[in-house]
């Protein structure tokens, strides 16, 4: 349900006794459990396209990290279709002054071996990642925070080196809560394996990771008490994620009834003839991000803007969103605030126009001139996921249209797992990829624009950008902050600093046989977030 934010006094945030609220019932309710029906002993079988690299939840994560630590790790908050927060571990959150948050949280949670999830591990979890700088989202968020302290076992309280609007709400979603009393023993969050070698997993989840089969599977069993669904308990005894090479084999796992559900998104490609395929079911989640190229700047040639720009140019977007896509995505505009984020989005943001004779004008601006087979002397070496099927596609259209203005491209297509490591060392001439959810365009431009930003995968630094997006972070007037955002969005497109693609609401297919799956937005979260698979049973069971 919908938190609903209380100003509790001044307006903005240069006031003395400045205070937001946010406040909801106790915790959500799952969509499949009920007085009609009971944990049972079947096993949920999942399909996933890549192994487990961390399991550690506050390192960055591929998404079958995502996936399967989330089922242990909870998180404080969960977020609505329209990116707006829920209750999870926490059932109050907001400000106490301009510089000061907190939560309340639930006093019904407890880790599997039997030790209760308090503040402590709230705050201790924030303090050890702002010490221990891991790699990820969630250190990105803390650039403002000061100390957390659990001034209760229910309340967190944490100061700010300033005042910051987003930071609550975005710590809140972004960032797992840990068991103190497991991750402490380690000298640093930031390495901490937590492989389960040293006695296994612990977990506050639905479910607890007991049997990895590197390359096959992993399983994860029940845990009984779990508040966050109707009844208390999850439904299904186990929840199996099985590796597969392709979707295309996931596809057929599913048909087959060697699996009961597939993790990632369907291509487009695949929704409509899954749909009318007896035995599957199709469920549809809200796009909250966006799929992009980012140009690397360190490159000397990528540096100029009239290079980005006729890149820019040379990308024939509709075609992408209409063969690729089978129309299910829509432009942004080029901007990075999408049209599902209705207070911020900006139509008068156009989208970058697809013509290949002002690429060929714009590199010649730039001082390139074009051999006798008309392409100009430079090469820009692509990356992508071959587990991705979508880019793949639309990155092949974008080096054959990027030929046709004169400038070679080179596709580098690897395995997930390579490409993020390659993304991380800055490895890649132009990055392409896509983010899952976007939901906060302040938090949003302080990761992808700001100078250390964890996913400024372009390097920018531009110091008109950079203050528009600081002001923002500190300003809780709501129209300021979306003219702010605005302004900043237009930097954004104007200098190429990133290339948005198109936005899309996502699908996911799983057996008929199942049902009682809760859909969240993005990829990340879709049919498989905790509740969900928590929530999910047979057909018929009582």
């Amino acid at each position: 349900m919908k938190s609903r934010k209380l100003v509790l006094a001044a307006a903005t945030l240069a006031a003395a006794a400045l205070a937001l609220s946010a406040c909801a019932p106790s915790g959500p309710t799952g969509g499949g459990g009920g007085a009609t029906t009971k944990a049972g002993s079947e096993t949920l079988t999942v399909a996933t396209t890549t192994d487990v690299v961390n399991y550690n939840p506050l390192i960055g994560n591929s998404r079958s990290d995502y996936w399967i630590t989330n089922l242990m790790y909870p998180h404080l908050l969960g977020i609505a279709n329209d990116g707006s927060k829920e209750p999870q571990v926490a059932t109050k959150w907001g400000y106490v002054n301009d510089t000061t948050g907190f939560y309340d949280i639930r006093s019904d949670l407890k880790w599997s071996d039997g030790e209760p999830l308090t503040a402590e591990d709230v705050a201790w979890t924030m303090n050890a990642v702002k010490k221990d700088k891991p790699s990820g989202t969630f250190y990105g968020q803390l650039t403002n925070l000061d100390e957390a302290k659990a001034v209760s076992k229910t309340r967190v309280e944490f100061t700010l080196t300033k005042p910051d609007s987003s930071i609550v709400e975005e710590i809140g979603f972004w960032g797992n809560v840990v068991p103190k009393h497991v991750f402490e023993k380690a000298p640093s969050v930031a390495t901490f394996a937590n492989d389960g070698k040293d006695g296994g997993w612990v977990s506050s989840g639905p479910y607890v990771l007991s049997t990895v089969q590197v390359g096959q599977s992993y399983t994860l069993d029940r845990v009984d008490d779990y508040p966050l669904v109707e009844g208390g308990t999850p439904l299904s005894a186990k929840v199996v994620y099985r590796v597969f090479p392709d979707v295309n084999t996931e596809i057929l796992a599913l048909q087959s009834g060697e699996v009961d559900a597939i993790a990632n998104a369907l291509p487009p490609a695949q929704v409509a003839k899954l749909r009318s395929t007896s035995g599957i079911k199709v469920e549809e989640s809200v796009g909250l991000g966006y799929a992009h190229m980012t140009y690397n700047m360190k490159n000397p040639d990528l540096a100029k803007l009239q290079v980005r720009q006729a890149l820019a140019q040379s990308v024939d977007y509709n075609a992408i969103r209409k063969v690729v896509l089978q129309g299910q995505a829509v432009s942004t505009g080029s901007s990075p605030l999408m049209p599902v984020l209705k207070d911020y989005y900006d139509d008068s943001i156009k989208e970058y126009k697809f013509d290949t004779d002002a690429a060929r004008s714009l590199m010649e601006k730039a001082g390139y001139t074009a051999g006798a087979d008309g392409m100009f002397p430079v090469k820009f070496r692509l990356i992508y996921s071959l587990q991705d099927s979508v880019t793949s596609q639309w990155a092949t259209l974008v080096k054959d249209s990027a030929a046709k203005a004169g400038i070679p491209i080179e596709l580098q297509g690897t395995e997930r797992n390579t490409y993020l490591a390659m993304t991380a060392k800055g490895d890649f001439d132009i990055y392409a990829g896509n983010f899952a959810i976007m939901d906060d365009p302040v938090t949003n431009m302080t990761l992808t624009y700001l100078p250390g930003g964890v996913i400024n995968y372009s390097y920018v630094d531009d110091a008109k950008l950079n203050t528009l997006i600081q002001k923002g972070t500190a300003t809780t007037d709501k129209k300021e902050k979306v003219s702010l955002m605005q302004d900043a969005a237009k930097i954004v497109r104007d200098n190429v600093y990133d290339n948005i693609m198109y936005t899309q609401n996502l699908y996911f297919a799983h057996s008929d046989k199942w049902t009682g799956f809760v859909s969240k937005p993005s990829e990340l979260l879709s049919i498989v977030n905790p509740v969900s698979l928590a929530s999910a049973h047979l057909v018929g069971s009582k």
